[in-house]
This record gives C-alpha cells, sequence and structure tokens, in this order.
C-alpha cells in the first residue's frame, strides 16, 4: 500500500476536438443564408482568428463556435476573448486564444481556497500543472470536490490519480 497518494489539476483543452469543432463551424457557416456572400473567415492557427464584416455576424460565428465546442464537450472557458477589433476594408476581427494549463495566479488562488479549507494535503506547483498529495484519499476526494465547487474562470480536470 502506498504511503502517499496524489492528483493532479490541469486545465488542458483537447485540440483535435477544437480543430473538429472549427471544422464544423465553418460549414454551418458556408451554408447558412445569413452568411451568404459575407466574407466571413475562420482560422485555426495557435488561436483562433474570426474576421467578418460587422460585429452582429462576429457574434453570430461566436455563438455557432461555442455550440460546436460544447457539443464536442471542450469547455467555453478554455478560450481567453480578445476585444474586438477593426480591420481592413471595414471589416471586424477577434483572436480566441485557447488557454492550455494553469497560470501561477489562478494556481495561488486554488491553493489559497485548499489551505483555507483546512484539509491535511500538501500542494505544489508544477509549472502549468497543480499537485495535489496526501496520506489519504478520502482528503483528495475532499479536494476534488472544494475545487469543482468553485468557479475559477478555467476548467478544471483532475488527473493522474495515484
Amino acid at each position: 500500500m502506498a504511503s502517499s497518494y496524489s492528483f493532479d489539476i490541469v486545465s488542458e483543452a483537447n485540440l483535435p476536438e477544437v480543430e473538429n469543432a472549427v471544422n464544423q463551424t465553418i460549414k454551418e457557416i458556408t451554408q447558412r443564408y445569413d452568411f451568404k456572400g459575407s466574407k466571413t473567415e475562420i482560422k485555426l492557427e495557435e488561436d483562433i482568428l474570426i474576421s467578418t464584416e460587422d460585429e452582429f455576424r462576429l457574434n453570430a460565428v461566436i455563438e455557432i463556435l461555442k455550440v460546436k465546442l460544447i457539443k464536442r464537450g471542450v469547455s467555453v472557458k478554455n478560450l481567453d476573448f480578445s476585444k474586438v477589433e477593426s480591420a481592413k476594408l471595414g471589416t471586424v476581427r477577434q483572436t480566441l486564444t485557447i488557454v492550455n494549463g494553469i497560470s501561477k495566479e489562478k494556481a495561488k488562488d486554488i491553493i489559497n481556497d485548499i489551505k483555507g479549507s483546512k484539509l491535511k494535503v500538501q500542494s505544489q506547483i508544477m509549472d502549468v500543472v497543480l499537485r495535489i498529495s496526501a496520506k489519504d484519499k478520502d482528503e483528495l476526494q475532499k479536494v476534488m470536490a472544494l475545487t469543482r465547487g468553485k468557479d475559477y474562470g478555467i476548467d478544471l480536470q483532475f488527473t493522474n490519480y495515484r
């Protein structure tokens, strides 16, 4: 029997599913009547780049993309929306950054909440992953329940349970 148990808290987007959602969004936009003849483009590079003629169409594309992501099991919390920019020829564009990993600030917030709960666990920040360890599995289950119950603005997954 192990003397200590642990798990990792991560925040990862399933990139193949994001790519599939973007492709489905492109397909739906080409088939929709309200987008016929519009200069709407979606590109997936490091980030998702959306450009179109006006903010109304931009918001419609974002809503379509959100629905496709949710259907594929990717949380919308993994997207960081930049502000809407004016582009050439009167078009608008927006960049959606795909967030992978937990930032140092959010990791510190999670650790502060865990320490505030007085659970007997140890936590450490390992780059973009939080490692939680304890002598009792029940304590780890309580940490999972605690972090699920709070909204940190990112999607949290629990991996590497040992």
